[in-house]
């Protein structure tokens, strides 16, 4: 029954309770964000059947390395010290007490174990993990979670990409994942970890995708995925599951400042991480691309030096002696925008399609050059081992820079410095005052060969390459620093 009181309040009665006109209209404004809330919930994703699913396939991997003569380095734990010392009190008496799993503190002559996490790809049991999970392990235990117990062998490791190929000794008809491919990924997607986080067997995290093709400092021939998924140590080699139920990548790294997971996790693409399996398995070894140059980032003021409309491509800083790239044509200061065919957007993009393409291939890159675009065809090499680093510059010495063209004083190349550094010509800066040259961020010892595209041989080059400068315009530098050549931006 409706019954009006006065001017202000109107009551509804049910049941003999009042409610009034303004919680009526707080219901009416509930009920839909209820509605829309249930909806919400029911729009999130379901992992319990994908867990469900691929358990079977996912195993902890715990290793056992016997005590080595001056063996000091290691702790015996899935993380280093210094990352332990970063972990809470209580995580580190667990780890390093004597009755810690992971045979107690540094510095004890106990067999050393660690842990781990993998997954089987193949029914009679090939097994893909971390490089650093089983990296100079004596004994390598593979655990299911139906608690079965298997020795494993190392077939083969690849330290570049950080992956490891183990096979289960007397495997036969194991549980496997499904392979997915990591093309596919999207930003933003959902993906899920199964791992063994500090031991926890068989512990299961979500999030999504952050970003793709991330290049970290410790592996230029990996274009990580970057999720937001909690990984720890001992989640390691673990898989990382599309919605699909898919391995899409191997869970590899953290970025952290505490030793734990900070929302920064990166995984390995499985399409790269199938391409070295297939590898370790078929040929016992990984081979990959190499094109030999050095490259570096193109930023707005190198772009327009170069005269690029916008920031894209490798810059290429230097072509190494006798490498395929030399033998191709390519020269430096060259911009590598294409890539057979696919953009190169950033320096980062290109190692990964290098590395990918089999040697002895031919590819065609798109190159920026002078100001015009033309295409290479280069043979693809084999990536060698790291070289030994070449002899920097030393210091010599030179007259005040406060009247020297740019703010600094150049000097003619000493020819055990030209031969050291096995180039053909230049000038080396031998002091620095205030100016241009400072602001570009040239160095005392660097030695210039290139200025504004114009090659340098002399003093004299430099000083007409000087003259010749643009007003209000920025141009580019070359120098050679510690052996390696980089692209400088100056605006004088």
């Amino acid at each position: 029954m409706l019954k009006v009181k006065n001017d202000r309040e109107v009551s509804l009665w049910f049941g003999g309770r009042g409610m009034t006109a303004f919680g009526l209209y707080l219901l009416c404004l509930l009920v839909p964000l209820s509605l829309a809330q249930s909806v919400s919930a029911r729009s999130l994703p379901d992992f319990t059947e994908l867990v469900e699913e691929n358990s079977s396939a996912v195993v902890n991997i715990s290793t056992t390395t016997e005590p080595k003569s001056g063996r000091n380095r290691s702790n015996g734990l899935p993380f280093d010290e210094r990352q332990l010392e970063q972990l809470p009190e209580f995580f580190q008496e667990f780890f390093r007490g004597p009755q810690s799993p992971f045979g107690g503190g540094p510095g004890g002559s106990a067999p050393r174990q660690s842990m781990g996490s993998g997954f089987i790809v193949s029914s009679d049991g090939y097994v893909l993990t971390n490089n650093h999970v089983v990296e100079g392990a004596d004994e390598i235990i593979v655990r299911l979670n139906d608690r079965r117990e298997l020795q494993a062998k190392l077939v083969g490791t690849d330290p570049r990409s950080d992956m490891a190929v183990l096979k289960i000794e007397n495997g036969d008809d194991l549980p496997v994942v499904r392979v997915g491919s990591s093309r596919d990924l999207k930003v933003g997607e959902w993906v899920l970890a199964i791992g063994s986080p500090f031991g926890f067997d068989y512990t299961v995290t979500a999030g999504i995708v952050s970003a793709l093709g991330r290049s970290l400092p410790s592996e230029n021939y990996v274009p990580f995925i970057q999720t937001d998924v909690a990984i720890n140590p001992g989640n390691s080699g673990g898989p990382l599951f599309n919605l699909d139920g898919e391995v899409v990548g191997i869970n590899s790294q953290i970025y952290t400042r505490s030793g734990g997971f900070m929302g920064v996790s990166f995984a390995i693409p499985i399409d790269d991480a199938m391409n070295v399996f297939r590898q370790i398995r078929d040929e016992g070894g990984v081979s990959r691309g190499w094109l030999g140059v050095l490259i570096q980032e193109v930023n707005r003021d190198l772009a327009e030096s170069f005269g690029l409309k916008r920031p894209r491509g490798a810059l290429v800083a230097e072509v190494m002696s006798g490498s395929p790239a030399e033998k191709a044509g390519l020269k430096s200061g060259d911009i590598v925008l294409e890539y057979e065919g696919e953009e190169v957007t950033l320096s980062s993009d290109l190692p990964p399609m290098v590395g990918r393409t089999p040697v002895g291939e031919t590819a065609s890159l798109k190159v920026m050059r002078e100001g015009k675009q033309i295409t290479v065809d280069v043979e693809i090499g084999k990536l060698p081992e790291e070289g030994e680093e070449r002899a920097s510059a030393p210091a010599t010495g030179g007259e005040g820079p406060s009247s020297a063209p740019l703010g600094m004083v150049v000097e003619p190349l000493p020819d055990d410095v030209r031969d050291s550094l096995g180039i053909s010509g230049g000038v080396i800066v031998s002091e620095l005052g205030q100016g241009p040259a400072l602001n570009a961020g040239i160095q005392p010892r660097d030695v210039i060969t290139e200025l504004n595209r114009r090659s340098i041989s002399s003093v004299e080059d430099f000083r007409e390459a000087v003259e010749a400068l643009p007003k209000d315009s920025a141009v580019s530098v070359r120098v050679v620093r510690q052996g390696r050549a980089i692209y400088l931006v100056m605006k004088p």
